[in-house]
């Protein structure tokens, strides 16, 4: 039976990691509306967006906030439509969208619990917690929550504004319009909720992933690589340049490791040539052997 459900899947166009996406939107659509209506909402939180608007307008109209998202995203939907990588992402972003208004409005049929505390700073704190690893399983499906992200998405496009800058921009003047519904003192706590959600989206969405990345310019390249490759089990990379001061040919070494390697690196370094030149940066993510597997698109 299972086997048979594959294949029809299989010969339909659906692929396994499709469906993994579809579940970690749908996942993820929900855990951002168990935020909003366990904490932001009671708080009178505004995160921000689509749905931070739809806050502000319910406050003065008592119109449901779910059925306002929806409403508020078609016409971000249709004019970023072409922004928005293709119909595979699009559509994971409808589904999100949709998921997470339905959800907003009838939770409070569903649970019995509508609001856990009645601190402030609580409801900003874990509301922006549950909001951003619900944003961050969305990205994780490679969709988007629609709102800001569609707009932020637009004015990049029109006028160049970077991505961050455009969802800072946008999510910033809700927040700010919210001070006149809620107070002034509820709007400094949501843009809290921004960047703390900011953040938690991030580690969901990308991990712990920060890795090292080393840059050795050294007269002993050959012993520094055999030593890290045979102590790390890392692979090294040869470069080749040449000095700007001198004119002489040089060899460089190039390897990621992970932050508790580096000290290890460094030492191997020291012991073999104290004169080496070495550059330490940093990047968000590694793929491939050695580290996370390059997922399927």
């Amino acid at each position: 039976m299972i086997t048979n459900i594959k294949k029809f899947l299989y010969r339909i166009g659906i692929r396994k990691h499709v469906l993994r996406d579809y579940f970690l939107v749908l996942l993820g659509a929900s855990v951002q509306a168990l935020g909003m209506r366990l904490f932001l909402i009671p708080g009178q939180l505004v995160s921000g967006g689509v749905s931070g608007a739809a806050q502000i307008i319910q406050h003065f109209t008592h119109f449901p906030i779910g059925v306002m998202v929806i409403i508020g995203n078609i016409p971000l939907y249709i004019i970023g439509w072409r922004h928005l990588g293709g119909i595979k992402f699009a559509l994971r972003t409808l589904v999100a969208v949709v998921a997470f208004s339905i959800l907003t409005d009838t939770l409070p049929y569903i649970l019995p619990i509508q609001s856990i505390t009645n601190d402030i700073l609580l409801d900003t704190l874990y509301g922006a917690v549950l909001l951003g690893a619900g944003l961050g399983l969305v990205y994780l499906g490679r969709g988007t929550s629609g709102g800001s992200d569609i707009l932020g998405r637009i004015l990049n496009y029109r006028f160049g504004f970077s991505i961050s800058a455009a969802y800072m921009i946008t999510d910033s003047l809700v927040v700010l319009a919210s001070g006149f519904a809620f107070g002034w003192e509820k709007a400094l706590y949501g843009l809290i909720v921004i960047y703390m959600s900011g953040i938690v989206a991030e580690m969901v969405s990308e991990g712990s992933s920060v890795v090292r990345t080393i840059m050795v310019i050294s007269d002993k390249p050959d012993g520094i690589a055999a030593e890290v490759m045979e102590e790390l089990e890392r692979g090294v990379t040869y470069l080749y340049g040449k000095g700007g001061y001198t004119g002489s040919d040089r060899t460089i070494l190039y390897c990621i490791v992970s932050r508790p390697e580096v000290s290890i690196v460094k030492g191997i370094i020291s012991d073999i040539d104290p004169d080496a030149f070495v550059v330490i940066g940093q990047a968000n993510e590694a793929l491939g052997e050695g580290f996370r597997p390059l997922l399927r698109k």
